[in-house]
């Protein structure tokens, strides 16, 4: 099932709002679980934590930034300034 260009929108705002602090949070309490690794090992582990909880959402968050490509040029849409 493909999500539209709003739906996708949508909820990757709230993945972000949402999802992503509730991830940090979780990521920093597991961490805190364990005794303290050396500095560079566990700046290490949050930068690879930082990267993997994006993955799942490649799909969601692909093509966000750019316009609307099902909305067309219409008299209430501008086109491409140039």
């Amino acid at each position: 099932m493909t999500l539209s260009y709003k739906a996708r929108r949508r909820l990757s705002l709230l993945i972000l709002a949402v999802g992503m602090p509730l991830y940090v949070v979780a990521a920093v309490t597991v961490m805190n679980q364990f005794d303290r690794p050396a500095l560079w090992l566990e700046t290490l582990i949050y930068v690879a934590l930082g990267v993997i909880w994006v993955l799942p959402f490649r799909s969601v968050f692909r093509g966000i930034g750019q316009a609307d490509p099902e909305a067309g040029d219409g008299p209430d849409r501008p086109g491409p300034k140039g």
